[in-house]
């Protein structure tokens, strides 16, 4: 909260015009930035969200009440905030803020929060929407709504594979050719089923088909390896044509070798003491003795 109270302060300190563009949700810190600018320009289908602050802190009862002290400024600061943008009074604020109050764009317009309404743009997914208790149902719906990008896209951002291109697919099955060379006259025939009809056995493979299957299985090499936290491993798996069992078994063992080893030893408060070899220690004592 600090960093948007700093960022809050220097764009209220700019010489020029500052114009803020809400092209999606400004929720909590966010919604009190955009109150710096000057024009605050949102699309129909955007939000704004404004509550008071939260924190967490462990300790004892003096440590809770210097939390709350805290929480209780930097609450007076953004509601300041919102009063001078909407030229309403903190009164009709406060308990705005108390409510986690969500505001569709002509709603922001009307309460003062917004300047300007734009043309609609498509919202994308890049958060949690579950975490916050009030969230209105028109943006929860858009959120669930949001359709999962192709897996050629995903796979080129950051994992090392060129974007467009299936690593599971053969080069040459990658871009079918759209009109297929007509058939030589004179080859010579398959032999036919007796009834007819050419030989299952020899029918060509599909292209279409194995490209949908590969694709199918690259987004759930990509979907197992976001919901592990580990993203980047997504492309060395598809390069490594790696099965769904073979790409949660790495992922597990990723997972182990990355968690802290489990030890019965809790650190207790105050000054750590660095532990000595015993042969140090039994030198030091007959040292003290003489």
């Amino acid at each position: 909260m600090f960093d948007a109270v700093a960022i809050y302060n220097a764009l209220k300190r700019h010489a020029g015009t500052v114009t803020v563009w809400i092209d999606g949700i400004a929720a909590s810190a966010a919604s009190y930035i955009a109150m710096a600018g000057d024009e605050i320009v949102m699309p129909e289908n955007a939000f704004l969200m404004i509550h008071d602050p939260s924190g967490m802190v462990m300790g004892t009862a003096g440590d809770m009440r210097d939390m709350a002290g805290t929480l209780d400024k930097i609450a007076g600061s953004m509601l300041r905030g919102y009063a001078v943008r909407s030229g309403r009074s903190e009164e009709e604020i406060a308990p705005l803020m108390a409510a986690e109050t969500w505001f569709d764009a002509a709603e922001a317009l009307d309460a003062g929060l917004a300047t300007r309404l734009a043309e609609p743009v498509r919202i994308a997914a890049s958060f949690d929407i579950a975490r916050f208790r009030n969230a209105p149902s028109a943006l929860v719906q858009a959120v669930q709504a949001v359709d999962t990008p192709a897996a050629a896209d995903i796979v080129g951002d950051g994992n090392d594979v060129a974007p467009g291109a299936d690593p599971a697919l053969p080069a040459e099955l990658t871009e079918p050719d759209a009109d297929p060379a007509p058939p030589d006259p004179d080859a010579p025939r398959e032999p036919d089923t007796p009834d007819g009809t050419v030989a299952a056995a020899n029918t060509a493979p599909d292209p279409a088909a194995i490209r949908a299957e590969a694709i199918d299985h690259a987004r759930a090499v990509i979907d197992l390896c976001r919901l592990a936290g580990q993203p980047q491993m997504a492309g060395r798996f598809l390069e490594e044509d790696a099965s769904l069992d073979q790409v949660r078994a790495k992922l597990l063992a990723a997972k182990a070798e990355a968690e802290p080893q489990i030890t019965s030893h809790h650190p207790q408060p105050g000054r750590t003491t660095t532990a000595r070899p015993w042969s140090e220690i039994v030198a030091r004592t007959f040292k003290l003795k003489g």
